[in-house]
């Protein structure tokens, strides 16, 4: 199993960014699928995540109304559409995979980094 992330960069604050996270060898429909981030200096922490059914996804306060997560079942991708971004979004973004049927996260992507400029 494989998760691919994709899409950080540097960008000024008020800026957008959108992240890819592409999977493989995974059955994709089986699992929920999330972004973490972390900075440096600070633990992971949860971002967004979303079901199969894409019926409710999940935020963090910190990024409600201004981040949407989406998943395309067809092509085993899920993505991060990141607005107004603030200087305290830098960190390193990533993607993960859990079983609906279990707790926690069962694979993780390499991370992409967001920075995040004033």
């Amino acid at each position: 199993v494989q998760l691919q992330a994709s899409g950080g960069g540097l960008v000024q604050a008020g800026g957008s960014l959108r992240l890819s996270c592409a999977a493989s060898a995974l059955t994709f429909s089986g699992y929920r699928m999330a972004w973490f981030r972390q900075a440096p200096g600070k633990e992971r922490e949860f971002v967004a995540g979303i079901s199969w059914s894409d019926s409710s996804p999940r935020y963090a306060d910190s990024v409600k109304d201004r981040f949407a997560i989406s998943r395309d079942n067809a092509h085993n991708t899920v993505y991060l559409q990141m607005n107004n971004l603030k200087p305290e979004d830098t960190a390193v973004y990533y993607c993960a995979a859990g079983h609906l049927f279990r707790q926690g996260y069962d694979y993780w992507g390499q991370g992409t980094q967001v920075t995040v400029s004033s």
